[in-house]
């Protein structure tokens, strides 16, 4: 007998099951994407027990006919690959025809669907077609699946808790409702709605129903283009990030994607605007001829390929810091809403008669109501903000007079707008970090050649490595040389050194040569102007008088980017007048 034999059409099935349908959430994708691509305007997802007991969709798309409706369940049928030249052109978001079999193979289906001229309904049961029978004309699909898993234990026991498994649904429905705003969603799981959206095409106000009333406000338009692609959607102020990368929503001719060269991009943008480890919220939609990817990677069609992916990293970079250098991005300062005259005594008494002041309570703040029309009239005010030499000849914020400090740490400082509070250390690091930028990006290095050569000792393994870097360092105007044992001198160092602290300032230098990273020119200029600008600025609990003061904060008003420090973190935080005048009640609602 023949060792080799060909797999029954139901084995085939449960295998590719495997790739396609490793959990809840892959079912709701396949059944998702079919209901778009059946021209659906409302689609309404409901689960049992996070989809492990039963997912149902039910869509108002064009629905099929009786032969379709069972053929739709062999593998490899689809109707929307009709030859290989269609495989380059793909604009549907399924293509293969292993869904639904593959799916039918380990679970229970129920479809009830109608063309509105013949209504069909099929029942199947671990792949087996067990009932066609007609149905009711009622426009549309329904598709139920049931006991997903039940004939694969090993499958089944490896799926994640039901929360695990609930939360994966509803990232990919919040991001498909994200990617097609003009399509109502619903999701339901057990009976109570965890997302509607009314599908009247305003991506803001699904970003406000995912997203709430807060991150709303703070997001911002952008949209850009080149001869390949079109950029359109909106991105976050700064202050808003998340602690993952779950936020980023990047979306190609509408279908979300996983693109991690793409999103290390957006993210770097950001560099210098959040803190290190925060990522911030975006929804962008790239729009591009089908020729120029290649979605045909793996059976989940997340991962794509781009032909000229430098090009768009290029343009989305350039859009989205183009677009941050445009906005004033001083956090305003939540107010509080005090009920009562003695809520406010209170902490203010233990001011006076406590050395270990208690917090105040933050716990009480204003409703906020998302205005969609005012934002968007604010949003046009950047729209003639464009040219970047204006930007670098006008600051960037209105003169502000220093008041006092507090905590020495803590600059108040007021404009006609209102009271502004600036962290010493922060804005004192933004002011130093891009002066030592600008110095180092000089063609033409100013050095000086102090009295007594600075000698540095190094470990033996850091030796090694600088001395392979000793030309790089005579590109920044350091001019070492080998002096012993493990050991260098300084010969030349640049002007900009902060003075008293040369020789600690080339240690560090050296240090970061000595880490062995692969970094270019660029990358090094930024590190070691990060590192610099921390360790040589003015810190928490310094003193500093007004005159410094009054230099520090006009100094840091004329910087390209005054709002954050190099790490990520606000300098400037603002309580408008009319916030001021409303805690004190002397504006009423």
């Amino acid at each position: 007998m023949s060792k080799i034999q060909v797999m029954s059409e139901i084995l085939a099935n449960k295998i590719a099951a495997g790739e396609v349908v490793e959990k809840t959430m892959n079912v709701v994708k396949e059944l998702v994407e079919n209901s778009i691509d059946a021209k659906s305007s409302e689609i309404k997802i409901e689960l049992l027990d996070s989809g492990v007991k039963e997912i149902r969709i039910t869509d108002d798309g064009i629905g099929m006919d009786e032969n379709d409706a069972t053929l739709a369940f062999s593998r490899h049928a689809t109707s929307k690959l009709l030859d290989v030249e269609d495989l380059f052109n793909i604009e549907s978001l399924g293509f293969r025809g292993e869904a639904l079999p593959s799916i039918a193979s380990v679970s229970h289906i129920t479809l009830k669907t109608s063309d509105q001229k013949t209504g069909t309904l099929v029942e199947i049961d671990g792949g087996r077609i067990e009932k066609v029978e007609k149905s009711d004309l009622q426009k549309g699909t329904t598709i139920t699946v049931s006991n997903l898993f039940y004939n694969t234990p090993v499958r089944l026991k490896y799926l994640k808790n039901l929360y695990t498994e609930l939360a994966n649904i509803v990232e990919y429905v919040d991001k498909m409702a994200l990617s097609y705003p003009e399509i109502k969603f619903t999701l339901i799981n057990n009976e109570k709605t965890l997302l509607e959206t009314d599908g009247n095409g305003d991506l803001r106000k699904v970003i406000y129903q995912i997203y709430g009333a807060e991150v709303a406000k703070k997001m911002v338009e952008v949209e850009a283009s080149n001869d390949d692609y079109v950029v359109t959607g909106y991105i976050s102020y700064p202050e808003v990030y998340k602690s993952n990368r779950n936020a980023i929503t990047t979306l190609v001719n509408n279908r979300v994607i996983r693109n991690n060269e793409l999103n290390k991009m957006i993210v770097e943008s950001y560099h210098t605007y959040i803190p290190k480890d925060k990522f911030p919220i975006i929804v962008l939609n790239i729009s591009v001829d089908p020729i120029l990817i290649d979605i045909n990677i793996h059976p989940t069609k997340m991962d794509i390929k781009f032909s000229k992916m430098e090009e768009l990293k290029e343009l989305v970079e350039k859009m989205i810091r183009q677009r941050l250098k445009q906005l004033l991005l001083i956090p305003k300062a939540s107010v509080r809403t005090a009920t009562s005259v003695s809520e406010v005594a209170k902490p203010l008494a233990n001011a006076f008669y406590k050395t270990d002041i208690e917090p105040l309570d933050t716990t009480s703040y204003e409703e906020v109501v998302l205005d969609l029309q005012e934002i968007k009239e604010a949003e046009e005010v950047y729209q003639d903000e464009n040219e970047e030499s204006q930007e670098e000849e006008t600051p960037r914020i209105k003169k502000m007079i220093p008041k006092g400090i507090v905590h020495m740490t803590y600059i108040i400082a007021e404009n006609e707008d209102g009271m502004f509070i600036i962290d010493q250390h922060a804005a004192a690091e933004r002011i130093n970090y891009e002066k030592y930028l600008r110095e180092m990006s000089k063609e033409e290095k100013e050095t000086i050649a102090p009295l007594i050569p600075i000698s540095i000792e190094m470990m033996p393994n850091e030796y090694i490595i600088i001395k392979e870097n000793i030309s790089f360092l005579d590109s920044f105007g350091i001019k070492i040389e080998e002096f012993g044992s493990n050991t260098f001198i300084i010969r030349e160092h640049p002007t900009w050194l902060k003075e008293g602290y040369e020789k600690a300032s080339l240690q560090k230098i050296l240090e970061l040569i000595a880490t062995k990273e692969d970094f270019s020119k660029e990358k090094f200029i930024e590190k070691t102007a990060i590192t610099l600008a921390c360790r040589m600025s003015i810190k928490a609990n310094d003193y500093i008088n007004i005159d410094e003061m009054e230099y520090l904060l006009e100094t840091l008003r004329k910087c390209k980017n005054p709002f954050t420090c190099p790490h990520g973190r606000p300098t400037i935080i603002t309580y408008t007048k009319y916030d001021l005048e409303k805690m004190f009640k002397r504006a009423m609602d």
